[in-house]
């Protein structure tokens, strides 16, 4: 097994400082999140390098719309995850079972396989997700490193529960992050996912600090985290932390422990997505509810930027060969490399990067280099 980062010694055990829960882990035991190993007085990751997803995901799925539109992203995850949500999706591979002791299942890899297999098959990112990456900090650390040294982008698809010194550990190395904000109450979070909201509210401020592109996104489930008021509250939230940060509004369909919630209606993204507009922020998108409420729109004039059906994009509305769009005041401007299909840019920072005619690819010009 691999020795774990971001831990200290204390009488009573190993004291894990990876994530939000602070795990006291006595000899023999594991944290919270079943994959880290007090062993002899070491705690170890008993993930390391073990992978149980592999794919090849359009980058639209994690979801992020405002980088690398197009492309495509090699997504990996180990087992493992330090959340109990109710309604996981992926339940299957997040939830260690507390008598499963040893080796744990999965496909031995190194990171320099996986960074491979990505160039090999044409992706231009690799995201850890699926599960929280934070549990396989190490082995995504590792990836991480190998990968932006190949110029590969690197994306977390997280609950947002890490350490801040995790946080500025990994963002050097960091493109992106889709960050969850489940609800906008402790009392959520303790009942629904077994832990604490501040946490990942000061993980999503920490990221922006740091450089790394945040977008956030919240599930609403029917009676649990979609009041007008709860809204309104994640809303200003993000409006205070950076009026850009992209809000992804999704839908919720029973799953897990949650068998007996109704999925949610479309009335309640679009009342999500009203309040986040009308509360000034950018770029409110609804999903997993069909067509509609995916375009990227200018927030100045509203004019379609990007239009999205599924994971499939387009910009047919915007000219080959012109100016990019300038979303301060709508004005267009010509970037110092010219390129076939205009991008997205604001405060100087490229939220889009261009389009290439091929489906499904990106080309990678931006007027300033993403991390």
């Amino acid at each position: 097994m691999h020795e774990a980062m971001f831990y200290e010694r204390q009488e009573k055990g190993l004291r894990c400082r990876l994530c939000g829960h602070n795990c006291l882990i006595s000899e023999g035991r594991t944290g919270i999140c079943g994959a880290r190993e007090n062993r002899n007085g070491v705690l170890y990751s008993r993930v390391y390098g073990k992978l149980v997803a592999e794919h090849v995901d359009p980058i639209e799925k994690k979801p992020l719309f405002h980088v690398l539109s197009g492309s495509r992203s090699y997504s990996i995850a180990t087992m493992g995850c330090n959340f109990r949500c109710l309604h996981c999706q992926n339940a299957s591979i997040s939830q260690i079972p507390k008598d499963l002791q040893g080796e744990l299942p999965g496909t031995q890899r190194t990171p320099e396989e996986v960074v491979r297999m990505a160039l090999d098959t044409g992706c231009q990112s690799i995201s850890y997700t699926y599960v929280e990456p934070t549990i396989f900090f190490e082995f995504a650390y590792d990836c991480s490193v190998l990968a932006a040294a190949r110029g590969l982008k690197n994306i977390f698809v997280s609950n947002g529960y890490m350490s801040r010194e995790a946080a500025e550990t990994l963002a050097p190395v960091l493109t992106a992050i889709n960050i969850d904000i489940k609800a906008f109450s402790d009392d959520f979070y303790k009942k629904v996912c077994g832990a604490r909201l501040q946490p990942v509210l000061d993980t999503v401020r920490t990221m922006r600090e740091l450089g790394v592109w945040v977008e956030v996104t919240t599930l609403l489930i029917p009676g649990m985290n979609d009041s007008r008021e709860e809204l309104q509250n994640i809303a200003s939230f993000l409006l205070e932390t950076d009026k850009t940060i992209p809000w992804h509004v999704t839908a919720f369909y029973p799953s897990h422990r949650m068998l007996d919630v109704p999925p949610t209606p479309r009335s309640s993204l679009q009342l999500a997505h009203q309040i986040g507009r009308d509360s000034g922020l950018d770029f409110v998108y609804e999903g997993n509810i069909g067509a509609g409420g995916e375009d990227t729109l200018c927030p100045g004039c509203g004019s379609q930027l990007i239009s999205r059906a599924g994971f499939s994009i387009g910009n047919k509305s915007l000219p080959l060969g012109k100016a990019v769009i300038s979303l301060s005041g709508c004005t267009p401007f010509f970037p110092a490399v010219q390129c076939e299909w205009p991008f997205l840019c604001l405060a100087n920072r490229p939220l889009l990067i261009r389009v290439s005619r091929m489906a499904n690819t990106a080309a990678v010009k931006p007027s300033r280099t993403l991390k």
